[in-house]
């Protein structure tokens, strides 16, 4: 369609989204043309310049040009990207997907699919079921995607023969009710020449493909569902001495209004709705799903993007690190354990490890194996990953959004798939590296106790922490010099040197703050190994990330400083300051704490 017909929002009309899957070739942009073309939802001179095109290029018509989207897919002959369009039926508006169908662009296809309320599959009647099918198939089932018709095309090549359909009907029909799909309707049609897709062919006294999509009943009503909203960004404007902090992002499901509470996970952070901010649109005092919206909160809270945001009285989502996933695998390399991949669930962004694996299935046979050691390329897998910071979500039954997965190698979509639930605890990858890490530990021939006697001192990590970072850089700068005048071997580290240092090949994104966090824990072990008394000051950390940073500097000690009393910190902090007492006696506070703990000698003011 033209970019000025699809620019112009629809009637406040219901609204279905529609994909159209299927192995390469056998035909699914022929359908949506014929679905355009028959429905009259082209544009004016679209059918005919298409046409003159093909006549000039001395190339036969296809109704599958169309849709073509992309130069090199008329090139080609396939299509690789996820071509959108737009028609109407009387029933509903439809945004229907053309998702590639060539094995070498299943992450496309994905893409296309993600979002789908009803899907068609098609599948060529001359040459039946493939691989790709079957892929497609399994992939619809891993999306939560239970609406779907079965379209068996090309019926012309086989000379309109039933019997074949009856064939694809048992044997397809038979591999999606094992992957808990239960399509809708096997429909022969020939896209080619229309036959089925809107009008009904003399040969055929089932449902066209226009009656079968108008039955496809709209998506669930997301408004009745619990509340979520995941937090894409935080925005703050200055101008005219603005101070709002608006939290963007787009309602999954649920409905909420101003003065509601909520919390935000996996923080659980409290506060109100203060307002709700929308682009160029009248003030608004409810938002339900699909809105892409921003909310001002009645609290200065400090919310990462990848919070989830729900009221207080509805149920709250899952929040774990360690996630039970059935996985379809895409990469050119295959999943395997202690590699470093992106975990995405709706917002969130965080790394995450491959922990265990369960089983692998075939999805073109359905072999299945329990003991691979590495997902490979085109694999189902139900397996165990592990994120480095807690992640909040749903199981996909209760809210598709919050609970489908993708994974991302080397800044390509590499795996997709929904989680089954949280996983046992167990060791986590930080307590394993850690073991592994101290086994191998080259000590040096001087003990601990040998540096503290000569030193005056036994080592510390001083770990400030808060939002007013220069504050928290002041204090523990004045606290080296204070502790340097008193002889102690002490060494301040700006956080800002790390940053353009050790750090300086780790992207500026909040979903690469966890290899900063790790980084900062692995030279602390370094630091207090030494014998020394390490201070870095750094931003306000959670619960989580301290944790991990005591994790990985033991069995050295620690000590937490927290200038936020309002924060999550406190609950992990050793000593929360007041944020209104001056740096003097922040420090004196400190000191007496290093003295009860026998780090330094009594210190006397």
């Amino acid at each position: 369609m033209s970019s000025n017909s699809i620019a112009k929002p629809f009637d406040n009309r219901e609204q279905f989204n529609l994909v159209i899957v299927g192995h390469v070739d056998h035909g699914k942009s022929t359908v949506i043309g014929r679905l355009l073309s028959d429905t009259n939802s082209l544009p004016d001179g679209k059918l005919e310049a298409v046409r003159e095109r093909c006549r000039r290029n001395s190339k036969p018509f296809e109704y599958a040009f169309l849709l073509d989207a992309l130069k090199d897919e008329q090139e080609q002959g396939i299509t690789i990207d996820s071509a959108r369009c737009f028609f109407k039926s009387g029933n509903r508006d439809y945004i229907i997907t053309d998702a590639p169908g060539h094995v070498e662009f299943l992450r496309n296809m994905i893409t296309g699919a993600s979002r789908a309320d009803a899907a068609l599959l098609v599948i060529d009647a001359a040459e039946g079921v493939m691989e790709n099918s079957r892929r497609h198939g399994f992939i619809l089932s891993l999306l939560g995607i239970r609406q779907v018709s079965v379209l068996v095309n090309k019926m012309d090549l086989v000379k309109y023969d039933l019997k074949v359909l009856e064939k694809i009907k048992e044997e397809f029909g038979a591999f999606l009710e094992k992957i808990g799909v239960k399509p809708a309707s096997f429909i022969p049609i020939c896209a080619r020449e229309g036959e089925n897709i809107v009008r009904r062919a003399e040969w055929h006294d089932g449902k066209t493909v226009l009656e079968q999509i108008n039955d496809f009943s709209a998506h669930e009503e997301l408004d009745n569902k619990p509340f979520r909203l995941p937090i894409q960004g935080v925005y703050k404007f200055t101008e005219e001495d603005d101070q709002r902090r608006i939290f963007a992002g787009n309602v999954e499901t649920g409905t909420a209004s101003i003065g509601d509470d909520v919390i935000f996970y996996p923080s659980k952070k409290k506060t109100k709705i203060a307002s709700i901010e929308v682009f160029s649109a009248k003030e608004k005092k409810t938002i339900s799903a699909g809105e892409a919206v921003g909310v001002t909160l009645a609290d200065e809270l400090y919310v990462r993007p990848g919070e989830i945001m729900t009221k207080s009285s509805d149920i709250s989502p899952r929040v774990g690190t360690r996630l039970r996933v059935q996985l379809f695998w895409m990469g050119r390399s295959p999943m395997i354990k202690g590699k470093r991949y992106k975990l995405k669930i709706a917002s969130s962004r965080t790394s995450t490890f491959l922990s265990s694996i369960e089983k692998v299935l075939d999805a073109s046979d359905f072999s299945m194996s329990f003991a691979k050691s590495q997902i490979d390329r085109h694999d189902v897998a139900t397996c165990v990953i592990e994120s480095i910071r807690p992640i909040s979500f749903d199981l996909p039954t209760e809210i598709a959004g919050t609970g489908r997965l993708v994974i991302v190698d080397r800044y390509e979509i590499a795996g997709a798939g929904i989680v089954l639930g949280g996983a046992m605890d167990s060791k986590s990858i930080f307590d394993e590296h850690v073991e592994k890490r101290e086994e191998r530990w080259e000590t040096s021939e001087l003990t601990s106790e040998q540096r503290a006697l000569r030193f005056g001192h036994k080592p510390k990590f001083i770990l400030i922490t808060g939002r007013n970072e220069e504050r928290s850089k002041r204090i523990g700068m004045m606290l080296e010099a204070r502790l340097f005048d008193e002889d102690y071997h002490v060494y301040y580290l700006g956080i800002a040197n790390l940053d353009f240092g050790m750090d300086q090949d780790v992207e500026e994104k909040e979903e690469e703050r966890a290899e900063r966090i790790r980084r900062l824990g692995e030279l602390s072990r370094i630091m207090t190994d030494s014998g020394q008394i390490f201070i870095t000051a750094i931003g306000e950390l959670d619960p989580h990330e301290i944790r991990i940073i005591r994790k990985l500097n033991a069995p050295g000690e620690i000590l937490v400083v927290s200038l936020s009393q309002d924060s999550d910190t406190v609950s992990e902090a050793d000593i929360n300051l007041n944020e209104n007492d001056d740096e003097v006696n922040s420090i004196r506070k400190i000191c007496e704490r290093l003295s009860i703990e026998k780090v330094i000698e009594d210190y006397v003011i």
